[in-house]
């Protein structure tokens, strides 16, 4: 009968290993697979829903706040550092878990084809004793539960789960880089984009006023009314104008399209900027070396390196850790169903410790890394450190020539604008009149434009020097995440740090002092390049 059983499992075995065999064959044949057109197609339309999804309508005029609130809330790069942040504590959790014990259950069958045994013989006559025999079946059912638990792995783990936490560290300190720099890009978009929804519709009647005098003037050529070097000469200055006023309504066009990409509006999207009166401009900073310890230590880059050393430190401790005797533990419980077996249930437990002795020929090695590291990390963290401490002097010099350019822009639009007026008034012939009154327009419009160049300049260099100290624009904890509170919180934290950072040391001088400490006069040097 147990013959019978056999021959009735031999083809379902047959069968499962020509299955297997099959599948193997399979894996070898597997070619490459480009997407089809229909299928990039739809990637693409589902990308472009997934980059303007669940945003808050735009109900109204947007200020300079709720700009920077909703490009925090909705640039593709910021929320591209919270995923980032979110897979670096993901990635620690489950490093955790790694140094766990082994826990292993695991329930299988066995089966062979003829019967495990065997004969014994004597070993000094060579007779054989015994007639074959077997103490185990061809069928069986095992089942077994075993912990274990090994100390280098235990430590190994260890400082892997500490690399992973330092991560998460150097995560969060990337994503508050990328809130500064969002904030330090709409501070100068929004600026720009605002003067340009002021200036474009002048600076387009402009234009066709210019288009309408040219035509009349090759009006006049053609039927030699004037001399023809005088309209030539006429054409030629109104080109000159025309070339101007175009280039800087690029200018005008682009800052706008470079706003809506930082908030992650859909292109083509209607909305205008609040006509909000300009923000005042701060005084130049005179506490540089309180804002340089600042900057020391709150720049997120500084802070990333710090926590970069830790994580390189570990890799080094993890290799010293190998070096060590190792140390493990097994136990178990365990089930057969060989009939032969006196006890189908047992348990065990074992203890074994081991050394690779050859191993210590590494320690010195390991011991001059970790030395050599630790003097790359600093010397690294310190040259990282030298250049921000650069960075906040070369700010606030900045920003003082960017108040004087301000100035300069003032009163240069001032100028233009009674110019004008004068041109306007006093009108002697069509075409020479003509001509000066579109002079004195395009002048007066330019040196507006330059006015709101000036003052997003301004802007910049401040938020320049916000970012040259490493102050966060946002708080710690934020109630809600709506665009209306986080341009709230946007508001408040700034105002809070000019008052504490930059206003309070100068009304501190000024009340020990009996007088207020004048502002620090700056020499012209570019912070975005030192900053780049």
């Amino acid at each position: 009968m147990s013959n019978n059983k056999t021959s009735r499992r031999l083809p379902v075995r047959l069968l499962a290993l020509s299955c297997l065999s099959l599948a193997l064959a399979a894996c070898g044949t597997i070619q490459p697979q480009p997407f089809s057109a229909d299928e990039v197609t739809e990637r693409v339309a589902q990308d472009r829903l997934q980059m303007y999804a669940e945003q808050e309508p735009i109900t109204g005029p947007i200020g300079f706040h709720e700009a920077a609130a909703r490009a925090l809330k909705y640039n593709l790069d910021y929320r591209l550092k919270l995923l980032e942040h979110s897979l670096a504590r993901s990635l620690h959790d489950v490093s955790t878990h790694e140094m766990l014990p082994q826990l292993v259950a695991s329930a299988g069958y066995a089966y062979r084809s003829n019967d495990s045994g065997g004969t014994s013989i004597g070993i000094e006559d060579r007779t054989e004793s015994l007639r074959p025999s077997t103490s185990q079946e061809r069928e069986r059912h095992l089942a077994d539960l075993s912990l274990s638990w090994n100390v280098l792995d235990f430590g190994v783990s260890y400082y892997r789960a500490q690399q992973k936490a330092d991560q998460v560290l150097m995560a969060d300190e990337r994503r508050r880089k990328v809130i500064q720099n969002v904030l330090q890009d709409v501070r100068n978009s929004y600026w720009r984009a605002l003067g340009a929804q002021k200036l474009i519709t002048q600076v387009d009647g402009l234009l066709e006023r210019v288009e309408q005098a040219l035509a009349r003037a090759r009006e006049v050529e053609q039927k030699g009314l004037m001399p023809r070097v005088e309209v030539l000469a006429y054409q030629r200055a109104l080109l000159d104008a025309v070339n101007l006023l175009t280039l800087r309504r690029q200018d005008l066009e682009l800052s706008r399209a470079e706003l809506d990409a930082l908030m992650s509006i859909q292109p083509g999207t209607g909305y205008s900027l609040a006509d909000e009166a300009e923000q005042p401009l701060p005084k130049v900073p005179d506490n540089i070396e309180a804002l340089e310890i600042m900057a020391l230590e709150r720049r997120p880059e500084i802070m990333e390196e710090w926590y970069r050393k830790r994580v390189t430190e570990n890799d080094i401790k993890a290799a010293k850790m190998m070096v060590f005797p190792n140390l493990s533990i097994d136990t178990g419980v365990h089930y057969d169903s060989n009939k032969y077996n006196y006890n189908s249930h047992w348990s065990d437990f074992g203890v074994r410790l081991s050394w690779n002795i050859m191993r210590l020929a590494q320690w010195p090695a390991l011991e001059r890394a970790h030395e050599h590291q630790n003097l790359t990390d600093d010397m690294r963290r310190m040259a990282l450190s030298m250049a921000v401490l650069t960075q906040v002097r070369v700010g606030i010099q900045r920003y003082d020539l960017a108040l004087s350019e301000l100035d300069f822009a003032q009163e240069s639009l001032r100028v233009d604008q009674q110019l004008l007026h004068f041109a306007q008034a006093s009108k002697v012939s069509r075409f020479q009149s003509e001509l000066e009154v579109i002079r004195a327009e395009a002048r007066a419009l330019l040196a507006e434009y330059q006015r709101y160049a000036s003052y997003s300049n301004a802007q910049a260099a401040w938020g320049r020097v916000y970012n040259s100290v490493g102050l966060d624009v946002l708080p710690e904890t934020i109630a809600s995440h709506d665009v209306k509170t986080l341009a709230q919180a946007i508001a408040d934290t700034t105002q809070h740090w000019q008052q504490e950072v930059f206003e309070a040391p100068r009304r501190q001088a000024a009340s020990s002092d009996g007088a207020e400490t004048p502002a620090v006069a700056g020499a012209a040097v570019s912070l975005q390049a030192a900053a780049e």
